[in-house]
């Protein structure tokens, strides 16, 4: 990494707020990966603007993330800029039946004040670990809902820097995939959520009972990425691995969940080759017996050697 192609980014945020050589583990829920070059916290949309602006201008590739709950960061790490749109866009406002959530607050809570608010529609994501805006781009669900069924509208940064807005009938929403995945440049700043009235106490019983099924079915003791494989149509996933006699199986520290097939955990001292390999055996093993391949959820960055 040359430093010094980064030393302009002290003009533009707080020293606290760049950071060199930082480990993606911090920044996964999976808690693997390599360092990235130079990882920074804007604190504005201005300096989100700035940010980008700059990267351009110096050649150096960058990257957004959120949480990194949909993110696997190879071991060679990455080399470029990451920018994590974190706590300082985490506000939340109800208006009437509407929520505007920024991009970087995490999904639970904006499901909480829907909650609290008696606004029902949003009780599928109380669990659900990611951003607002990683949840958005890639239309994350749970329980029978999706994102598409309750965002109103996204604003954003296109490419340019502008700041725009885009409607639910534009966003091109289909299965685990909005128009942000097609534009990886665009920046998601918040969204508007429609909900509608219901009763506090039905939505917390639904609520509760999403996040008992959660806590039962899946290993949220172990870091994980949720769902590793985008469901084939007809077939349920941990269905075919578990069929498959893979339940438990290891390499390395990433290992087939016991409590749920559909799963890969870090068993602690994971790498991410190792779960990039067991990805590939799980794929490999499934279509062997079943003739069904399984694409990846998951978002894998990185990669260029230093």
């Amino acid at each position: 990494m040359e430093k010094n192609q980064y030393e302009g980014l002290s003009h533009i945020l707080k020293e606290k707020n760049i950071k060199y050589d930082e480990s993606m583990k911090k920044h996964t829920t999976m808690q693997v990966g390599g360092t990235c070059d130079c990882l920074v916290l804007p604190e504005s949309i201005e300096e989100i603007q700035k940010v980008v602006s700059y990267a351009k201008e110096n050649h150096i590739p960058y990257y957004v993330i959120g949480n990194g709950s949909n993110l696997l960061v190879k071991d060679e790490g990455i080399r470029g800029l990451v920018i994590k749109i974190g706590p300082k866009f985490s506000s939340v406002a109800v208006e009437d039946e509407k929520i505007i959530a920024s991009s970087g607050v995490g999904t639970p809570r904006v499901a909480q004040v829907a909650k609290k608010h008696a606004l029902t529609g949003l009780e599928f994501a109380c669990g659900i670990p990611g951003t607002v805006g990683g949840c958005v781009r890639m239309n994350a669900g749970a329980y029978g809902g999706e994102m598409k069924d309750v965002v109103e509208s996204v604003t954003y940064l296109d490419s340019d820097g502008n700041i725009k807005k885009i409607l639910n009938k534009d966003m091109e929403f289909d299965y685990r995939h909005s128009v942000f995945g097609n534009h990886k440049d665009w920046i998601i700043l918040s969204v508007t959520f429609a909900l509608k009235k219901g009763d506090v106490e039905e939505i917390s019983k639904l609520m509760e009972s999403n996040a008992l099924a959660r806590r039962t079915k899946q290993p949220l003791e172990y870091p994980n990425f949720g769902s590793v494989f985008k469901r084939p149509t007809g077939y349920f996933v941990g269905k075919l691995v578990q069929d498959s006699g893979l339940r438990g199986y290891q390499i390395g520290g990433a290992q087939v969940s016991q409590k749920h097939t559909g799963f890969i955990i870090n068993t602690g001292n994971a790498t991410c080759q190792d779960v990039l390999d067991l990805i590939r055996y799980v794929q490999d093993t499934v279509y062997e017996k079943f003739n069904v391949k399984l694409q990846t959820e998951v978002e894998i960055i990185g990669g260029e050697k230093s």
